[in-house]
């Protein structure tokens, strides 16, 4: 075969080392499951940008990507994972702020040779917003204007946009003139300069549609679950669409990870969207926020700050990902196979060191591959082969509670706990227990931000002796809940309250004491009017009821309803089958947390297709008593019943032990 000049010793070196690995094996090997068989049209160096599909199908790295010749010889092969352009900033050389009657103007020195392209301003203040012209000179004389109206603010809520962006430029002076003719001049400390990229991102990133799968409004908070429609991608920004008009909101970005032996929700980037219009100026508005992480799930989950502000419409969500590209040496035209899924499977080690290759330097191939069909010889392994079923016994005589689980599919299950195992289980869920057959089966516990709401009955309870106090009793459905807000909402339309949440408790003496859960200050105007109050819960609820109060001072007092309580969701991860009646068993104060080595494995049960499991009606077991540390009030009477009992003895003792007076009689 003749070598094409245009490659020289690459040419070589793969040829050699493609002879050097070949199988002789003409069919597929069957432990992977995906095929994608494509055609070479001629022999050279191939670079091909894989597909979303194969990115979904293989690892997370790519350990279990193969290629297969017409022949069965397999081919060695590079990845170009995307680079994105790492950007630098810098302190301003000197920083000067003069004030005139309606602006604030900015002088500063760069300092710098390089091109430059924007700078993010420091400031103190927490509530402002203004526009601002940029300005750059080149010996500070004559001044060539960089953008216009440019806004920059800081929202009370923490929603902030100090960075601005020009033209990219050399420039060892910038003035920036602040516009105060709407509001008070604001102390501006500092500026930190972007200098600009030397060259563009390798390659351009393509913007996918994302799936909204879910949408959970907590209390103040948007939280959107999205599916990307693939696993593995690189995503260097996300983008929101929607029709607000004007608004301004902190976002936060994040995926589920194992840590340590529960599964939690990790952020991976914050930024700040808006849309914002000044007077006489052009409306501003940035709506992405850059991420730059490969997302290695499906789901991508996005937080929306909304504080007192209604939730945003979302339209429409967009991720942009960069490509992935895969390089290889075509010894000659025809068929080859691309082969992923394989879960098990260690990477490829292929020496291409020698070979010195510049992905860059490399065009793209038209070749594209077809979405991934099963593998004829593919041999299905045990789903979860890692996670066995097969558990110690558990002597469960200690345990008060426990619940069937349904179980409609064998395989991975994900349960969510509801309020009768959150309020009978300890706080941190050490006493769960999954039992089949008076077995263990381990399990993963997954914690989310996701809340669900509790309906609260409340009634008044104001006293006759101080009118000026309002207070409200609040009876729970349960003892002990996992309680993290209190929201309410007010029909009264002009007020201004500081608010109260405690709970009343008990010590050892019977003496009854406040225990605070939270406080906040609350006021509706014409101008900001705030219908539903929210409260942070910040310590644990023991019993039952709970107590809201408010001082009205002068005023009449304040018309609530609509209470509702919030606790956020958590579920197990598991391995189960159908033949087996499973059980859920809680409410052991004195149990220390399972050890399972099922955390080994856990990103294989994140990963896989998981059944909803349900629970059903609660059963109090043989060994159930009334705990003392979930009610106040509980222990303290059956406490002062057994001391009353040992003093009623005690005063019999003493009686028989004391001596007996002297018979009296008549003296002689």
């Amino acid at each position: 075969m003749k070598r094409p000049p245009k490659f020289g010793v690459r040419w070589v070196c793969l040829s050699c080392l493609n002879c050097a690995l070949a199988t002789g094996a003409a069919m597929l090997p069957s432990a992977w499951q995906h095929e994608q068989p494509f055609t070479v049209p001629s022999a050279g160096l191939i670079k091909l940008s894989l597909p979303v599909e194969t990115l979904d199908a293989a690892r997370s790295g790519l350990e279990d990507l193969r290629l297969y010749d017409e022949a069965g010889n397999e081919a060695p092969y590079w990845v170009a994972h995307p680079v994105p352009v790492i950007r630098t900033r810098h302190p301003a050389k000197s920083f000067h702020v003069s004030l005139t009657p309606h602006t604030s103007v900015i002088t500063l020195e760069t300092g710098l040779t390089q091109d430059v392209d924007g700078l993010t301003l420091e400031s103190p203040a927490n509530n402002f917003i203004k526009p601002v012209r940029i300005e750059g000179s080149l010996d500070r004389e004559d001044w060539h204007t960089l953008g216009e109206g440019q806004p920059v603010f800081r929202q009370p809520d923490g929603a902030a946009q100090l960075h601005l962006s020009f033209p990219s430029g050399v420039w060892p002076w910038l003035r920036l003139t602040v516009d105060d003719r709407r509001s008070q001049p604001i102390p501006l400390t500092g500026a930190s300069l972007d200098v600009a990229a030397t060259a563009a991102e390798p390659e351009a990133a393509e913007w996918m549609q994302a799936a909204i799968a879910e949408r959970h409004e907590n209390p103040g908070e948007t939280r959107l679950t999205l599916n990307l429609g693939a696993a593995n991608l690189d995503i260097a920004a996300i983008k929101i669409e929607t029709d607000a008009p004007l608004f301004a909101r902190q976002i936060a970005l994040a995926v589920t990870q194992v840590s340590e032996d529960s599964i939690r929700e990790q952020i991976l980037a914050r930024g700040t969207i808006f849309r914002v219009a000044l007077e006489g100026g052009p409306a501003s508005e940035n709506l992405s926020v850059p991420l730059g992480s490969q997302v290695r799930s499906r789901q991508l989950l996005l937080f929306i700050n909304n504080g007192d502000s209604p939730p945003l419409p979302i339209k429409e969500v967009r991720v942009k990902r960069r490509p992935v590209y895969l390089l290889f040496l075509a010894r000659q035209a025809g068929s080859y196979h691309a082969l992923t899924g394989n879960r098990h499977c260690s990477a490829p080690s292929y020496d291409l060191s020698a070979l010195n290759i510049n992905p860059k330097s490399i065009p793209v191939s038209a070749l594209t591959l077809p979405p991934p069909v099963e593998n004829p010889n593919y041999q299905a392994p045990e789903v979860l082969p890692g996670i066995t079923d097969n558990g110690t016994p558990l002597d469960v005589s200690a345990w008060k509670f426990r619940k069937p689980v349904k179980i409609v599919r064998a395989g991975a299950q994900q349960l969510e706990l509801d309020l009768d195992a959150l309020a009978h289980a300890q706080s941190g869920l050490q006493d769960i227990r999954l039992l089949h057959d008076a077995r263990q089966i381990p399990y993963i516990v997954e914690h989310t931000s996701i809340t669900r709401s509790v309906q609260a009955s409340a009634t008044a309870a104001n006293d006759a002796k101080d009118a000026g106090l309002s207070r409200w009793t609040i009876q729970l459905p349960e003892a002990g809940l996992p309680l993290t807000q209190l929201a309410c909402t007010a029909r009264t339309p002009l007020f201004h309250r500081e608010v109260a949440l405690y709970q009343e408790m008990e010590d050892e003496r019977g003496t009854k004491y406040r225990q605070p859960l939270a406080q906040g200050s609350w006021m509706q105007t014409p101008e900001h009017t705030n219908r539903e109050f929210v409260l942070q819960i910040n310590s644990p609820l023991h019993g039952d009821r709970v107590f809201l109060e408010t001082r009205n001072g002068d005023n009449p007092p304040v018309d609530l309803q609509n209470f509702r309580f919030f606790y956020p969701v958590s579920s197990i991860l598991f391995k189960a089958s159908t033949e087996e009646p499973v059980f859920l068993y809680y409410g052991n104060a004195k149990a220390a947390p399972p050890q399972y080595d099922l955390s080994l494995v856990a990103g294989q049960l994140v990963m896989a297709d998981k059944a909803p499991a349900a629970l059903s009606a609660e059963e109090r077991l043989p060994g159930f008593a009334v705990r003392d540390n979930r009610q106040s009030g509980t222990g303290t009477v059956a406490l002062w019943s057994v001391l009353a009992l040992v003093v009623v003895v005690l005063l019999w003792l003493i009686t028989r032990l004391l001596p007996k007076p002297p018979p009296t009689g008549k003296h002689e």
